[in-house]
Parts: C-alpha cells; sequence; structure tokens
C-alpha cells in the first residue's frame, strides 16, 4: 500500500488556501504523459481531479486514474456524472473509489452525449447532481440509497461545481444553496476572468459554511476563449482577454498563461483556493503554480 498523502479536507479545515488541479484520463491506455506531469507537482499541490469523460468524449475512467495518482502521493478528487450510470453503478463504483483510497468526489450531471464522441449512446440520468449529494451523504452514513446498512461506511468529502460568473445570479445562488443542504462540503467553480463579479459571488455565499475554489482556466488561444464563450454556459472571456491572445500570435499560449497568473491574483483575496484547469496545456501547471507564488 501506497503512503496515504496529505488530505484536501485538512488543508481546507486549517484554512490553508488549497491548490487543485484537473487532468482529462487518456483516450486509450497510455497514461504516461499524466502520471509524468503529477510526478512534478507532488508537495505543490493539495488535490487533483480526475475528470469523468467530460463533454461526453470517451476516456479512460476517472477511478483508475484517481488510484494511480493516490498511489504516486497525491490527494485525488474523482469526479462522477449522472450521465452514464444508475444509481445501482455509482454506489458501487463510489464503494471501490473508497476501498481504494480515494476520499473526495465532485458531482456533476454531465453534458448530453449528442455534444461527445459518441452522439447515439443512451445517457442514463437516473440521479441529478444534488441526489448524487445526497446519496454519498447516506454511504458516509452507512446505508445505500434503499436505506440498507453497509458492511463498513465511506468517508468521502463532497465536492460541487458553481458558475459565478452566469447572467442569472438568483438561480446560481439558489442551486448554491441547495447543494450546501444536499452535503457539498467545498465548491470548485467554473473558469473565473472577471474578478470583480466573483468578488460579489463570493460575498454571497460566504454565509454558507463552505469552502470555494475559484476555477482558472488556461485559454491557449482566442480561438479556443471565442469557442467557450459561444459554447460553455456562464462562461464569458472578456473582449481584452481574447485581443491579447490574438494579438501574441504564436506566443498566445504564453499569454494565456499570463492571463491564468492574473486571475489567481485578482481573486486569491476573495476565496479559499483555486482549482487550475490546463486541458491541453498540462506542461505548462508548475509554471503557473510557480509565476503565482501558490507553491
Amino acid at each position: 500500500m501506497s503512503r496515504e498523502p496529505r488530505r484536501l479536507k485538512d488543508v481546507l479545515d486549517q484554512g490553508q488556501f488549497a491548490v487543485t488541479i484537473e487532468y482529462n484520463p487518456p483516450k486509450g491506455t497510455n497514461i504516461a504523459g499524466i502520471l509524468d506531469n503529477a510526478k512534478d507537482l507532488i508537495g505543490l499541490v493539495h488535490g487533483v481531479n480526475v475528470t469523468d469523460n467530460t463533454a461526453a468524449v470517451v476516456r479512460a475512467g476517472s477511478l483508475p486514474v484517481c488510484r494511480l495518482l493516490y498511489e504516486l502521493g497525491h490527494d485525488p478528487v474523482m469526479q462522477l456524472t449522472c450521465r452514464d450510470r444508475n444509481r445501482i453503478a455509482m454506489q458501487s463504483d463510489l464503494m471501490g473509489a473508497h476501498m481504494l483510497g480515494i476520499r473526495n468526489v465532485l458531482c456533476l450531471t454531465g453534458d448530453y452525449p449528442t455534444v461527445g464522441d459518441h452522439k447515439e449512446a443512451k445517457p442514463v440520468y437516473d440521479l441529478d447532481s444534488v441526489q448524487v449529494m445526497k446519496l454519498v451523504q447516506g454511504l458516509n452514513e452507512g446505508r445505500d440509497m434503499a436505506g440498507h446498512k453497509l458492511d463498513g461506511p465511506t468517508a468521502f468529502t463532497i465536492a460541487a461545481a458553481a458558475t459565478p460568473e452566469a447572467d442569472l445570479v438568483g438561480p446560481v445562488l439558489a442551486k448554491f444553496e441547495v447543494k450546501v443542504k444536499a452535503g457539498a462540503q467545498f465548491f470548485q467553480t467554473q473558469a473565473v476572468y472577471q474578478p470583480d463579479i466573483f468578488a460579489s459571488f463570493m460575498k454571497a455565499v460566504r454565509p454558507f459554511k463552505v469552502k470555494v475554489l475559484a476555477g482558472i482556466l488556461l485559454l491557449r488561444n482566442a480561438k479556443m476563449a471565442e469557442f467557450m464563450n459561444a459554447n460553455i454556459p456562464g462562461m464569458s472571456v472578456p473582449q481584452e482577454m481574447i485581443d491579447e491572445l490574438r494579438a501574441a500570435g504564436d506566443k498566445s499560449e504564453d499569454a494565456g498563461v499570463e492571463i491564468a497568473v492574473r486571475a489567481i491574483k485578482a481573486v486569491r483575496s476573495h476565496c479559499d483556493g483555486v482549482h487550475i484547469m490546463a486541458i491541453k496545456g498540462i506542461h505548462r501547471l508548475r509554471e503557473i503554480i510557480t509565476k503565482a507564488e501558490l507553491g
């Protein structure tokens, strides 16, 4: 068995500014790139999210990658979407994850299959993300969703997502409260590009006794930013940032790193940590963490 890593929950409970990152598993079995990158970040981050077929694109499973990261010395955050599993499969996977040392789970609804690469797949959506949080709470208390007693409970820290820059602020805050009541202990937000709006969001949610990690997304070029504005709900990359990326030309990824660093410094005083998403730019994670003076 591996030496147990320092737990993200302990970092948050102690009031330390938390740093988490995110990996997409490979579309295939070659995990070497992720593991090499993750080795370089041991001691610099407090949690590592592993996505669950994000954007409905088939990839290797979140759970096995979480276990491999755990063996390296990281504290994984297993993402779990409602799209592909019914309540039986989810409970089974969660009990298995606990056995393998996973202690954090981010409950998500999941994108509809028609946006992914297997458009004819049948969606499940037996439960929504809030119901899954309640399900995890039950497993933590030693019972399954049908009320049957477990021979050994789970001990998960429950995470949820939030969209702080969405136009519908009232509904966003209402759903935030619903997720807190369902058991969410910390939130990782969608990408933040407007610190003033994020500060207002944080002021509104501070009465809830939960931790909030601001999402920081590495923009690699102007085309990526424009695509996200057009296709991702709640995403609003300011035009001046898009212009900055376009003006950088072949150095657009460098400009994206600087934008991410500025965002981290701008939100740091308002939140409990940052969640850095680099997608195809994971080789820049250490640089972002270092330049933002997080490590």
